[in-house]
């Protein structure tokens, strides 16, 4: 008797769905069943979310797809193929763009005529994603293989609804559009956190853990690394989602209007006072609010932060009258408060009562392969702002992202995807359909080891007798000065030199007293 190869496929996958697998492992089986069942160079697990398609789960494709968000609106195959109920098969030479074209391994360059498959995928009769398949053999597909597809996606569907019971992801699906939301409404494109690493997952589990209760998170990191998005997924998942979430950077304001900021005033309470106005702790009643850089909060302001914290109440400046308010503060810095309360430069009673839940948020380099997943989402940015139909990393460009240590973590990864587009771009004459990134366009630093020895040479030790903490601050303000000098006063070189946020840099050559 002939063996039937699609019964053949489908038992195994049949099996799994009573076995504890995590989702990674069940979606792999899945597209590794796929693959046996229609020879094709690259398959794809998308679930819909919202106006975006997000991979769950590639074979054949370059790994920073999985960080890739490809917006609906933007890809019209991806659209034709949510828009049908049943598979869908281009034509060999059709126009449209294929949204893989320079991701498929082993091609580095255009994805030409070939075989193009697809299929939603529902759930309780409910649009949830889609299934893609792709070959560079431009007959690969046929008439048995759009009805075997359209039996194998509804076993995939079923995979799916026990990966989301099993794991919970349909309630994490829910507050990840909730989050969508609050994005969209505070930016134009909404963010997220990406990656697939151990210490992100566990960071999302710790969110998701302190999101559900009342307490006041203290979140700890190095510039860049994310904390505000973290925030806002606190926010997001937290019973307060569908109040506001007021936000301040304490390290930008002058020291004079910090408490007007935070606490509102009446009019006339000082020059330019023209007006009665509320602060942010009013403006976040029955929400959150984030603190960015509390540990830049003058001492006096700290006081008066923690009778807030406390009681609840707060008094405008200028008026003796209470408001009461019902705020969740989350706050974030990427000081070592600890060791700021031991100098007396931070209340120890407020660090308390900020670090009730201390969430420290992992740097880049301790994420693994989460730069390449970052690093796509960031070039599917780029690659519409710039009105390109594929933007893509070389094999050589992808193992130097994963060889740089990354000082200043995600924000610097985002800055130089967009900068190496650019440049990229012009070395073109013509507007190419496919642009890759080389190395020589990402023009990352040399090791920071290497950088360091150059710089500390000419550096004097700060004299004998020092507290550490003022020889510490000699110490910068001889490196600030003399890596200002050599890039002629520009800032932005001197920051980008010494692998630390512009922004940061600046705030801290004003305690330092540098001009």
């Amino acid at each position: 008797m002939t063996a039937n190869p699609l019964l053949e496929t489908l038992i195994p996958l049949v099996a799994d769905l009573s076995r504890e697998l995590d989702d990674g492992e069940r979606y792999r089986r899945l597209l590794a069943a796929l693959r046996q069942l229609f020879p094709c160079d690259a398959v794809a697990l998308l679930r819909l979310d919202g106006e975006v398609l997000v991979p769950l789960a590639v074979e054949g494709l370059s790994p920073d797809t999985l960080g890739r968000r490809f917006r609906v609106s933007e890809h019209p195959r991806l659209a034709a193929l949510l828009e049908h109920v049943g598979p869908t098969r281009f034509a060999a030479d059709c126009g449209l763009p294929d949204p893989y074209d320079g991701l498929v391994e082993g091609l580095h360059g255009h994805l030409e005529v070939h075989d193009c498959l697809g299929c939603p995928l529902y759930l309780d009769e409910q649009l949830w994603g889609l299934l893609t398949l792709d070959s560079l053999d431009p007959a690969s597909f046929g008439r048995f293989e759009l009805d075997n597809l359209e039996a194998f996606a509804s076993l995939a569907a079923a995979t799916v609804k026990v990966s989301e019971r099993i794991s919970g992801l349909a309630q994490r699906v829910e507050a990840e559009r909730q989050l969508t939301e609050l994005y969209k409404q505070a930016r134009q494109q909404p963010r997220e956190l990406v990656g697939q690493s151990a210490a992100l997952r566990k960071l999302q589990d710790e969110i998701r853990l302190v999101g559900d209760s009342p307490l006041t998170v203290l979140i700890t990191g190095e510039t860049g690394v994310g904390k505000e998005l973290v925030a806002e997924a606190i926010h997001a998942v937290s019973p307060r989602a569908q109040r506001p979430l007021v936000s301040i950077n304490c390290a930008a304001l002058p020291d004079a209007l910090v408490e007007s900021e935070l606490f509102g005033h009446v009019r006339g309470a000082f020059s330019g006072a023209m007006n009665e106005r509320s602060g942010k702790f009013e403006l976040a009643d029955g929400g959150s609010l984030f603190l960015d850089e509390v540990g830049e909060l003058p001492l006096a302001i700290q006081a008066k932060l923690l009778r807030v914290l406390q009681s609840g109440q707060l008094q405008r400046v200028g008026s003796d009258r209470e408001h009461r308010v019902d705020v969740r503060v989350i706050a974030a810095t990427n000081r070592d408060l600890a060791a700021e309360v031991r100098a007396g430069r931070f209340r120890a009673d407020l660090y308390h009562r900020l670090s009730v839940y201390p969430l420290p948020v992992p740097p880049l380099r301790e994420r693994g392969r989460d730069v390449l997943l970052l690093a796509g989402y960031f070039l599917e940015e780029n690659r519409a702002r710039l009105g390109l139909r594929s933007l893509r990393l070389s094999p050589e460009a992808q193992k130097a992202l994963l060889g740089h240590d990354w000082p200043g973590n995600v924000r610097e990864l985002e800055h130089l995807v967009g900068r190496a587009a650019i440049k990229a771009l012009a070395r073109h004459g013509e507007r190419p359909r496919i642009l890759s990134l080389d190395v020589q366009d990402l023009d990352l630093p040399a090791p920071q080891a290497a950088a360091f020895d150059v710089v500390l040479a000419p550096i004097d030790l700060p004299p004998a007798g020092l507290e550490l903490r003022t020889a510490v601050d000699v110490f910068q303000r001889q490196l600030i000065e003399q890596c200002l000098e050599r890039h002629h006063g520009k800032w932005a070189d001197a920051a980008r030199e010494l692998g630390v946020d512009r922004a940061n840099l600046s705030r801290l050559a004003k305690r330092l007293g540098i001009r």
